[in-house]
């Protein structure tokens, strides 16, 4: 284990931002854990929530908690008075046929000295968050821009059981690491449910934007009962409370040039035939630091350097950066992932990843006591290592693969143990999705789906199932060329299991590699929204259900005015079980950036789980959905229809 590294208090700024700080509220105690017991992610109330029913009358339905008796009932109190009492094991969810818009709607566990908790009313089917978007900028370069909101993350960030929302703000000009120029600063921002914006981050000039850049961590991480944010900064970096990291006046930017270029991505050829990058606007030099936020106030806590560095002293030659990780101009240094992992089997960590073309390092930080101590790093140029090395995805997985409490990270064609060793790898490289989880329930243990990019090094594979455990193929699929895209979902309740489906074929496969008909044309996200246990289609916009008998997809839901994130990836915000029962919620921005909108489902349900984000995989899975390209979050166990194909 490393030795802690110290921690110093970010400068004082010349700028504040945001003086609208709420009150704080009282200390919580630490969670009360037993010897080797994983602390709850949060303290979560009850979420119940009352919308318009998919039919007539209000669906009212909230939240079972891992912390409930497994026979627990529950009351349903319109206006102040009862109007109905759950079975034992009756589902989390109610439809009023007398109720309306109007009516005030609590619930209560029968027995919970707690008492009612009043359920939130949102009559138009969604929750409504006014967004005020950072001031428009222009580049050195004499370019304009502004602001798009983007992904986003959820936590408890004051210890009331209610989640907040944080919020990223991309500018227009966000580059991709293999393209040059200026892009505008990155900002995140924090919101209540009832609309209160609580902070707002500014990480700075010398944070450029893009989706492999900035990913940001929203978790309990010393169990105290609030949640923390935690993400790379830079000099120049303002905090919440108007505190800046580092120098203030730094200027990392370059500010042109070009540098000879190996691969192909955004390459510039010379009159001569040469490849080169131009650099104008990308950052290859300077310090880099980590630092985490009080969910609260956005106040920096305590920042580190961060490692890995790009270079030994910040400040390499392209000859140097492209010896340290295979290019000159960043392409494949600045490449970053993130995720949330119980490394120890009782808090988490934060697990901060740099690179995945060619070399991988991997490291994992604790926040304990008000302290950020490095827990271990793993480098694929360190001794041993070399078989890691471009095996890495465009994202990252974390689940407890091997059984004993303590959790792995799933980082493509590879895997890290929970004391940061590697515990597999295989020669199928580069990719751009990954799904972990109970994929297969007939077999014992996790799986993990995923397509790749690397066909020309892999024997021609595009798409593969594996034990999440040994990294062993299961099955696999052919390509000819980059397979971009894949998902795995129950959508067919005719085959146990969830159903795979990927960019390299036209066929949807069952749990053994059979073709079974059609694939969906939907790839992106899966979610479980009307009520039967299979999963639905989240693509852009619209939720759709998937039709197996004719093989087509039936829009359920698409509101209009809203807008996807992430190009042609075309994400929500975010997608998660945030409040009612264990159906998810998605969260779209309005297309002039100016409201997020969480819809619910209207659907009735006759299923009764404990909420997801109760679950450690669903729970991680939040927690890293927002890095680079984005992916829906799993379960740690089956949830689909039964091996009778019912629903």
């Amino acid at each position: 284990m490393a030795a802690p590294i110290r921690t110093f208090a970010p400068l004082l700024g010349l700028v504040a931002i945001l003086p609208i700080l709420p009150q704080a509220a009282s200390a919580q105690p630490a969670l009360a854990r037993e010897a080797g017991e994983r602390s709850p992610a949060e303290r979560l109330d009850r979420g119940a929530v009352a919308v318009p029913a998919q039919t007539s009358g209000i669906l009212v339905d909230w939240r079972l908690l891992a912390s409930d008796p497994k026979d627990a009932r529950f009351r349903v109190l319109r206006d102040g008075k009862p109007v109905h009492v759950t079975r034992p094991g009756a589902a989390t969810a109610f439809v009023d046929g007398k109720g309306t818009p109007q009516s005030a709607y609590a619930v209560e566990r029968i027995g919970d000295r707690a008492g009612p908790q009043p359920a939130m009313s949102w009559p138009g089917g969604y929750l409504s968050i006014p967004l005020v978007p950072p001031a428009d900028g222009v580049t050195p370069a004499g370019e304009a821009y502004s602001y798009t909101a983007n992904d986003a993350g959820a936590g408890d960030l004051d210890g009331d059981g209610q989640y907040e929302i944080v919020l990223k703000w991309d500018p227009t000009n966000s580059h991709d690491n293999a393209h040059t120029g200026y892009t505008g600063q990155v900002f995140l921002d924090a919101y209540k449910l009832d609309g209160t914006r609580l902070w707002r981050i500014d990480l700075g000039r010398n944070i450029r934007a893009g989706a492999h850049y900035t990913q940001f961590l929203v978790f309990d991480f010393d169990g105290d009962g609030r949640a923390e944010v935690a993400m790379k900064t830079a000099d120049g970096t303002v905090d919440g409370t108007g505190k800046v990291i580092g120098d203030p006046a730094a200027d990392w930017r370059s500010r042109g040039g070009e540098v000879p270029q190996q691969d192909r991505t955004g390459a510039k050829v010379l009159a001569d035939g040469t490849k080169v990058a131009p650099m104008q606007g990308r950052i290859v030099a300077g310090p880099e630091y980590l630092t985490v936020f009080e969910g609260l106030t956005g106040k920096a806590l305590a920042t580190a350097p961060y490692d890995p560095p790009r270079y030994p002293g910040g400040n390499p030659t392209p000859e140097q950066l492209a010896a340290a990780w295979g290019d000159g101009y960043a392409n494949r240094s600045d490449r970053y992932l993130a995720g949330v992992a119980y490394l120890d089997g009782r808090l988490p960590s934060m697990v901060f990843g740099r690179g995945y073309y060619a070399r991988t390092a991997v490291a994992a930080w604790d926040w304990r006591g008000g302290k950020l101590t490095e827990r271990w790093l793993f480098d694929s140029s360190s001794p041993g290592n070399g078989d890691y090395a471009g095996r890495g995805n465009h994202q990252l997985s974390v689940a407890d693969v091997d059984g004993d409490g303590r959790d792995e990270v799933i980082y493509g064609s590879m895997a890290l143990d929970d004391d940061g060793k590697g515990l597999w790898t295989r020669p199928l490289f580069h990719g751009d999705t990954i799904h972990v989880g109970d994929l297969d329930p007939a077999r014992p243990g996790l799986e993990k789906f995923g397509v790749f990019e690397d066909i020309r090094q892999n024997g021609g594979l595009g798409s593969a199932l594996l034990d999440a455990r040994s990294g062993e193929v299961l099955w696999s699929k052919s390509a000819q060329e980059d397979t971009g895209r894949g998902l795995s979902a129950d959508i067919d309740p005719r085959h146990y299991g969830e159903e795979f489906w990927a960019a390299n074929s036209d066929r949807l496969f069952d749990v053994k590699g059979q073709p079974i008909g059609p694939r969906p044309r939907q790839t992106n996200f899966a979610i479980w929204w009307d009520g039967d246990l299979l999963r639905e289609l989240l693509d852009g916009t619209t939720i759709s259900k998937w039709d197996w008998q004719r093989g087509v997809a039936t829009p359920l839901l698409a509101p209009e005015g809203l807008s996807a994130n992430n190009g042609t990836k075309a994400t929500p915000t975010l997608q998660v079980d945030l409040v009612g029962d264990w159906r998810e919620e998605v969260i779209w921005r309005r297309a002039d950036n100016r409201e997020l909108r969480i819809y619910t489902t209207p659907y009735p349900t006759a299923h009764r789980f404990i909420t997801l984000m109760q679950d450690p995989v669903y729970r991680a899975g939040v927690a890293w959905q927002n890095t680079a390209y984005n992916q829906p979050p799993h379960t740690g166990f089956y949830l689909g229809a039964p091996p009778s194909g019912g629903q």
